[in-house]
C-alpha cells in the first residue's frame, strides 16, 4: 500500500512538471522509481509515460511548435543515437556520467549569469546529435536541448511545444532500442497502465500551472531542473561507488 502511494505521488508530480514546462519528468521520476523498480524497469516506465504525455499534449501545443527546429533536432539525434550506443557498450559509463554532470552544472552556471547563445541551423543539428547520444548512453535527452533553447532565450510556449514533440521521436526510438537490447516484462507495462489515470490528472494540473508561469518564472524552473539534472548524474556516479539506493530502500520501505 505504501509503495502504491509513493508511486502515485512520484508520477503525479513528475507529470505536472513535464506538462507545465515540457521537461523534467525523467529528472523527477527516475531517481525515485529506482527505489521501487529494477533500473531497466524504471527507465522503460519513464520512457512510456513520457511518450504518453507527449501524445496527449501534441494536438494542443502544435500551434506553438517550431517545425523547422524540430526537424533539425530529430535528424541530428538519428546520427547521435549510434554513438551513444557505442559509448554505452564500450566505455566506463560512470566516468561518462561524471563528465556530463560537471559540464551540465558549469553550463547552467553560465546561463544563470546571462550568457547568451546564438541559434543557427548547424547548432540545431549538433544539439540534436548530442541529445540522441545522451538518450542511448545514459537515458537523458533533455539537458542539451534545454541548455540550448534556454541560452537562445526561446519563448516558453515554443520551448515546451518543441521539446514535447521532440520527445515523441527520441523516446519512441529509445523505447524500441531498450526492448531490442534489454527486453521488457509485465511489471513495466502493468505499472505504466496503472499510472495512466495519474498522468491524466497531472496533465490537467500542469496545464493550469503553465498558464500561471510567466517567462521569468519559467526560466527559473529551467535553471532548477538543469541543476537537478547535473546533481542527479553526480549522485548516480557516487552511489555506484558508495551504494545509497539500498540504504534509502531500508529507510523508506
Amino acid at each position: 500500500m505504501e509503495i502504491g502511494i509513493i508511486f502515485i505521488c512520484i508520477i503525479l508530480i513528475a507529470a505536472i512538471l513535464q506538462t507545465s514546462t515540457g521537461f523534467g519528468f525523467s529528472i523527477m521520476a527516475t531517481p525515485f522509481l529506482l527505489l521501487l523498480f529494477l533500473p531497466e524497469e524504471a527507465i522503460q516506465i519513464n520512457i512510456i509515460l513520457s511518450l504518453i504525455i507527449s501524445v496527449f499534449l501534441i494536438w494542443k501545443i502544435y500551434a506553438d511548435l517550431d517545425v523547422k527546429l524540430l526537424k533539425r533536432l530529430t535528424i541530428g539525434s538519428v546520427f547521435g543515437v549510434p554513438f551513444g550506443l557505442v559509448i554505452f557498450m564500450s566505455m566506463n559509463i560512470d566516468t561518462f556520467k561524471l563528465v556530463v554532470s560537471i559540464l551540465l552544472l558549469l553550463l547552467t552556471g553560465l546561463l544563470i549569469f546571462n550568457v547568451k547563445v546564438k541559434a543557427t541551423p548547424f547548432k540545431d543539428f549538433v544539439v540534436g546529435g548530442i541529445s540522441g547520444l545522451l538518450t542511448t548512453s545514459i537515458g537523458m535527452p533533455g539537458p542539451p536541448l534545454l541548455l540550448y533553447l534556454s541560452g537562445t532565450k526561446t519563448e516558453k510556449s515554443k520551448l515546451r511545444a518543441t521539446t514535447l514533440a521532440y520527445y515523441l521521436a527520441i523516446y519512441g526510438l529509445s523505447l524500441i532500442t531498450q526492448i531490442i537490447f534489454n527486453g521488457t516484462n509485465q511489471v513495466i507495462w502493468r505499472s505504466s497502465l496503472y499510472a495512466i489515470p495519474i498522468v491524466l490528472i497531472g496533465l490537467l494540473i500542469g496545464q493550469i500551472v503553465f498558464k500561471w508561469l510567466n517567462q521569468r518564472l519559467f526560466q527559473l524552473f529551467t535553471y532548477v531542473i538543469l541543476s537537478l539534472s547535473g546533481l542527479y548524474l553526480l549522485f548516480d556516479v557516487l552511489q555506484a561507488t558508495y551504494p545509497i539506493y539500498p540504504l534509502l530502500k531500508t529507510i523508506f520501505m
